[in-house]
């Protein structure tokens, strides 16, 4: 069912690989996309919010089905008046046992109500749950892409720190003037406080992923997956199709039977109720007993329960507005999300193929022709900065890309098969 089998579904492009090692140390602790997504559904608040809903709408199921308890009553008559009734002389006791009798099918239609009740709240469930998958799979995708930067920007920072002893030598040798010494480690420095910001921006999306599978301090050092991997989402329509058969919408079934099943107890409290009792008499004054009968029957001439049923029937015609309401909303929803993808996609797509491997093929060029004196330091700091900034335009489109795709699959309640063609 898709209740038990959701959580590995989400972040499916997410490949749930062991980190590279440049990204954190060989001892410290990874986290996949797997333990994240299982974690976040064992440790959710809301959805123990909803599996005890589903307890209670169980038992008021329970509850539904049970008959009026019966009544027991006693009865003195004709005693501690005046003259021959000032005592107990002449005094009749009665007891008497009563039950009511529900007419109208009001027992049935407390039943449909306690059932539908038990199905909405587990598409209510099942909605949560889809929502808990995916904002963790798109918080895991934002670590993902955090941890992707710091380690972009310390290999830039690290390119740049080669360069000083090379630095060096063109000055001695008089190539140079010092100026450049000081405009390379300037270089390196800014680098170096984008590298802080970046790690500070890593700590602060681990920590919310953290929150999410239900700790209160992050126990992993690093997420682990590829996150390069992409490929080309599906149509809308076929995501739409899909969309409308989420709890999101088909809880509107279990709605739609609960309303009726108040309309039918708000018709069925217009009729009558019965109450019969039989009871046993005793008269003091001659010792004599008698059994004695009871019926009693409310007349319906002034309360017909017709205000309830007229709210009744308005409720349950507001259901299909509802149900369009909601769709329309799902349809901004996914419409969004797959703007998002589809641009997303083609940006990282564009990025890989036609800037990196220029920026990657400039820098390697002007970097080998500095040290023979045919580019400037200028040159080949602008020509660095050039690659790190494509990279960093990479990862975010990346993790833009993962993150629409998990909301994609959050609100169409499956995993999207994508066109591989870029691996």
């Amino acid at each position: 069912m898709l209740f038990r089998t959701r959580a590995l579904a989400l972040g499916v492009a997410i490949a749930l690989l062991p980190a590279p090692a440049t990204h954190a140390a060989p001892s410290s602790r990874s986290l996949t996309l797997s333990q994240a997504l299982s974690r976040a559904v064992a440790s959710s608040p809301g959805l123990a919010a909803a599996d005890r809903e589903i307890g209670a709408a169980g038992g008021r199921s329970l509850q539904s089905g049970v008959f009026p308890n019966p009544e027991l009553s006693a009865e003195l008559d004709n005693a501690f008046g005046s003259k021959l009734k000032r005592n107990l002389e002449t005094a009749e006791t009665t007891l008497q046992i009563s039950q009511l009798f529900e007419l109208g099918g009001k027992r049935e239609a407390r039943m449909a109500i306690a059932a539908a009740d038990i199905d909405a709240a587990r598409w209510d469930r099942a909605a949560t749950r889809l929502q808990v998958l995916a904002e963790t799979a798109e918080a895991y995708a934002r670590t993902l892409g955090a941890q992707r930067r710091v380690a972009e920007l310390e290999e830039q920072v690290d390119d740049l720190d080669r360069l000083t002893p090379l630095l060096q030598r063109r000055v001695e040798a008089g190539a140079s003037s010092s100026a450049e010494i000081s405009r390379g480690r300037l270089a390196t420095e800014t680098t170096r406080v984008e590298l802080a910001k970046a790690k500070a921006s890593f700590q602060a999306a681990r920590r919310e992923l953290s929150v999410l599978i239900g700790e209160k301090a992050p126990s992993f050092a690093s997420v682990g997956g590829d996150l390069s991997r992409i490929g080309a989402p599906p149509s809308f329509d076929s995501l739409m199709s899909r969309a409308l058969q989420t709890p999101q919408l088909t809880r509107f079934t279990a709605v739609r039977a609960q309303r009726r099943a108040l309309l039918a107890a708000a018709q069925a409290k217009a009729v009558p109720d019965i109450t019969a009792g039989v009871g046993w008499r005793h008269y003091r004054e001659d010792r004599s007993n008698a059994v004695m009968a009871s019926l009693s029957v409310p007349l319906p001439v002034f309360d017909r329960n017709q205000g309830g049923v007229i709210e009744a029937n308005e409720t349950l015609a507001k259901t299909e507005a509802e149900k369009a309401a909601a769709q329309r909303t799902l349809t901004v929803l996914v419409g969004n999300a797959y703007e998002a993808l589809r641009g997303s996609y083609d940006e990282a797509r564009l990025t890989r193929a036609n800037v990196l491997p220029v920026a990657r093929e400039a820098w390697d060029s002007i970097r080998s022709g500095y040290g023979e004196g045919r580019y400037s330091l200028l040159e080949l700091l602008d020509a660095r900065a050039a690659l790190s900034e494509a990279s960093l335009k990479e990862i975010d489109a990346l993790v833009s890309f993962h993150s629409s795709l998990a909301s994609l699959e959050g609100l169409t309640g499956s995993a999207l098969v994508l066109s591989r063609r870029d691996k």
